[in-house]
């Protein structure tokens, strides 16, 4: 191999050893320090094609502090930090929904304190719908079903059921006139079930 065409004139090349580099070589330009300055870190914008000569440790304090974008206004370079903490890409917030205040635990441990509070919360929901004004086709399904405004849940269905026993067409042999008020009846109860009064 080495009577070859192709590496005539090559001879290997030995690194030198650390302790014996050329002693006359540059030394590190930080202040105080005596070690040879083999790195090269830039001086700055302005200087271009300059650098400073420091020792491996000197040369990675040096770049951790330099600034490479001095050019730019520091709210340019404020924004361009924080597109580029997220790749450059839009964001989107997170909603988180915290509760007003932790639900106290129920002092009764039986399966009948659920039937009293839906007892009582229906009783609540229905108070406060018969205290507000009735709209016009709720005044009139009471009337249709012959009650009052300030009839509970259980008057409604029970009087339902028997005005649909009362005018069904088999119990009246198919009269139209009981044919009118069986759906006269149906819609009411749609209404007034629709809005929540049964």
């Amino acid at each position: 191999m080495t009577d070859s065409k192709i590496f005539v004139g090559l001879r290997p090349i030995r690194n030198k050893p650390a302790e014996r580099r050329d002693p006359g070589g540059p030394t590190c330009q930080w202040d105080g320090c005596d070690k040879q300055g083999m790195h090269r870190a830039p001086v700055g914008a302005d200087a271009e094609g300059l650098y400073l000569l420091f020792c491996r440790g000197h040369a990675k304090e040096y770049s951790e502090g330099y600034n490479y974008v001095t050019k730019l206004s520091n709210p340019v370079t404020a924004r361009y930090q924080r597109e580029a903490a997220s790749g450059s890409r839009p964001t989107w917030g997170v909603r988180v929904n915290h509760a007003s205040a932790a639900p106290l635990p129920s002092s009764v441990r039986s399966g009948t304190a659920k039937a009293i509070n839906a007892r009582k919360n229906a009783a609540r929901s229905h108070a406060a719908l018969q205290s507000r004004k009735l709209k016009v086709l709720e005044a009139k399904a009471f009337e249709t079903l012959d009650l009052s405004a300030d009839a509970t849940p259980e008057e409604i269905r029970s009087r339902y059921k028997q005005r649909l026993k009362m005018h069904h067409p088999d119990a009246n042999d198919g009269d139209r006139a009981s044919e009118e008020a069986l759906r006269a009846t149906i819609e009411a109860y749609k209404i007034l079930k629709l809005n929540d009064f049964c």
